[in-house]
């Protein structure tokens, strides 16, 4: 199971999302650019020590993650019908994250293999992209019997 973050804006984010990778044995796919230096110190500080434990692969842009991606590419959209619960995983996705502040264009949203979205109450848009990171990968690593063990 691997996280992709498009475009990431916000390093604070990220680094969260390497932490919960790292907790949860999750790759990391970065497509660049991103919106901050990717050494830039809130990334180290949200990601604590943890994230040295994530594997992390950079992207230069869209093409280059395409051409190294293999399984299904699983987009998390505020746009999609299927929510993660009905939504059916596999071992091989990679969970694909927008931009904070514009998620994919419309070019990736139509490539995604499945697009699913977090159930929630109605008239509330969008989560934190690391919040949803994290229901999605505990959702399909549950589904998938990947959930790691204490």
């Amino acid at each position: 199971m691997r996280l992709a973050l498009y475009q990431p804006d916000i390093a604070g984010n990220v680094g969260t999302i390497l932490r919960l990778a790292a907790c949860f044995g999750a790759a990391v796919d970065i497509i660049e650019p991103c919106g901050f230096p990717f050494s830039d110190r809130a990334l180290r500080r949200a990601g604590m020590d943890y994230a040295d434990s994530a594997p992390v692969a950079r992207h230069a842009d869209w093409n280059a993650f395409r051409a190294a991606c293999s399984g299904r590419i699983v987009l998390l959209t505020t746009r999609a019908e299927l929510t993660t619960v009905n939504a059916v995983f596999d071992p091989g996705d990679t969970l694909l994250l927008g931009s904070e502040g514009a998620g994919v264009p419309d070019h990736v949203h139509g490539v995604a293999d499945i697009r699913v979205r977090i159930p929630m109450r109605l008239g509330f848009r969008s989560l934190n992209v690391a919040v949803a990171a994290g229901i999605a990968l505990a959702e399909a690593m549950r589904q998938t019997g990947t959930l790691p063990d204490d």
